[in-house]
């Protein structure tokens, strides 16, 4: 089978909204390769191992390629979709840079299980390592595993703000706590609550890809039974109940201990009064997936709701806000 391939390149800053886009255009696969210039530091503090060598994409800029089924597709018309969406991120502050698109055709085997060679066990925290469910791992002793195949959603932990999110959920959560987690993706970070000593966790994505490939990877990592997964736009299941709508029982009592989003900052700022209800008084709130230009408009939202900052994190130039609802 073939399958059109598109490639964007274009800015970090970029790699979200634009994947997005992929996705909701329907792609069948989406691949994001970052800057791995001999300037971009990686990080070896817990005996990481980068099996993917140093490519020469520029500083700063990324490669993100979608993949669409021969059959019934009109690429040109893809791309007459794509590239107006692209140039209007401008006008949220997201510069996609001088991007290009490109197409090519190409066999199935070419993409489909290629990355799989790439995504080897990696120590994100001091405590907890992702290993691919093809790959063999021995654990050491007080080590956590996330057992992960991460399909088509997003989420393999390798990402600046995917890892960020796991190591500050290892930093606040102190056990017991009923958590969501919202735009859960592949359900890394509910897993990782999980493990960190959580009691349960409700995961909210609205991408019904998203909702099976969690629900798989809670399975696997056979916290089914402790991990909720429901198709939700943000925290709309919550209003839903609130408004009389069909009621879902949910796994979690609301108002919660902890929130964790690692989202797209516009999308933190659209719901941050709802996180703020959802929440018990002296909740906390792990908000992430901020590019490094969103971060005073992030810190501007969350305090006008209430929030009171406690810490921030920060990876390359992605930050993970801490904050909490007053007692």
């Amino acid at each position: 089978m073939k399958w059109h391939e598109l490639t964007i390149n274009t800015t970090e800053e970029a790699i979200e909204m634009i994947s997005n886009f992929l996705h909701e255009m329907d792609a069948d696969g989406v691949s994001i390769e970052e800057s791995g210039t001999l300037n971009k530091p990686r990080d070896t503090s817990l005996g990481q191992w980068y099996e993917h060598p140093l490519n020469d994409i520029p500083e700063g800029q990324a490669v993100i390629k979608g993949y669409f089924s021969e059959l019934g597709t009109e690429v040109d018309a893809l791309i007459a979709e794509l590239t107006p969406r692209i140039d209007e991120l401008r006008e949220f502050d997201i510069d996609p840079g001088a991007y290009t698109i490109t197409k090519a055709l190409v066999d199935e085997e070419d993409w489909a299980n290629a990355w799989k060679q790439y995504f080897k066990p990696i120590r994100v925290t001091d405590r907890l390592t992702i290993k691919p469910t093809w790959e063999d791992y021995e654990a050491s002793p007080g080590e956590r595993i996330i057992e992960l195949d991460p399909g088509m959603a997003f989420g393999t932990g390798t990402h600046p703000t995917t890892a960020l999110c796991l190591r500050t959920l290892e930093s606040v959560i102190r056990g017991d706590e009923e958590v969501i987690d919202v735009g859960t993706g592949s359900g890394i970070l509910a897993i990782g609550a999980m493990l960190l000593g959580a009691r349960r966790v409700l995961a909210l994505d609205l991408d019904p890809i998203a909702v099976s490939s969690a629900s798989e990877n809670s399975r696997l990592n056979n916290l089914q039974d402790d991990i909720q997964v429901h198709l939700s736009d943000l925290l709309g299941v919550l209003k839903s109940q609130e408004d009389g709508g069909a009621s879902v029982p949910l796994n979690v009592t609301v108002p919660v201990d902890l929130v964790v989003a690692n989202i797209l900052a516009e999308i933190i700022l659209l719901f941050i009064d709802d996180v703020y209800a959802a929440l018990k008084p002296g909740g906390t709130y792990i908000a992430s997936g901020i590019f490094k230009n969103k971060e005073d408009a992030v810190e501007a939202g969350l305090e006008a709701a209430g929030f009171a900052i406690v810490d921030r994190q920060r990876d390359q130039d992605w930050i993970a806000f801490v904050a909490k609802k007053p007692e």
